[in-house]
């Protein structure tokens, strides 16, 4: 088993122990599964990436105990577009040489964008769906900002893990 599977799955197995036994806050959950899924090497195709994405969604909420299928309908979406993300935020160039993300040589910037917009859709989607309705907008705004500023700086964290090989590839 490479080195990269391996902490893929540590850090899957680390999202479901956050979940499941450090709940801060009614106001906040940390994500970092989109993180991830940006992560993982460019030449994956987007149905092999939603495929991933539909079954780790569906391990964490079955691992959970959280509503089944529940954070795979927020995941898949966030697999669909990682593409176009990757293409917006670090350009057409890296898809054509066929690089995997680095975070020396795209930088930081770009990786908190992509990332951004990346957990933006996954919350969005899974505190639509979670509420069904029940609770304020307010409430949901507030979960949603507090969210995505704790999740965003997790999963820098989280994305310089899964890509320290590429670091030291090009120094």
């Amino acid at each position: 088993m490479k080195a990269s599977t391996l902490k893929f799955i540590l850090l899957f197995a680390a999202q479901l122990i956050l979940w499941n036994y450090c709940n801060f806050s009614q106001y906040l959950i940390i994500v970092f599964l989109p993180a991830m899924l940006l992560c993982l090497p460019i030449d994956r195709g987007v149905i092999r990436v939603m495929i991933l994405a539909f079954l780790l969604g569906l391990a964490a909420d079955f691992f959970e105990t959280g509503q089944l299928g529940l954070t795979s309908l927020a995941l898949v979406p966030v697999a669909a577009i990682r593409r176009w993300v990757i293409q917006l935020v670090f350009g057409n160039e890296l898809l054509a040489r066929g690089e995997d993300l680095s975070f020396r040589r795209q930088g930081l910037a770009k990786f908190v964008t992509s990332i951004l917009i990346l957990t933006s859709v996954f919350l969005l989607i899974y505190l639509w769906v979670d509420s069904a309705g029940m609770y304020p907008l307010g409430f949901l705004a507030l979960k949603y900002g507090i969210s995505l500023l704790v999740s965003t700086v997790v999963s820098l964290a989280i994305a310089f893990l899964l890509l320290e090989e590429s670091v030291a590839k090009w120094n």
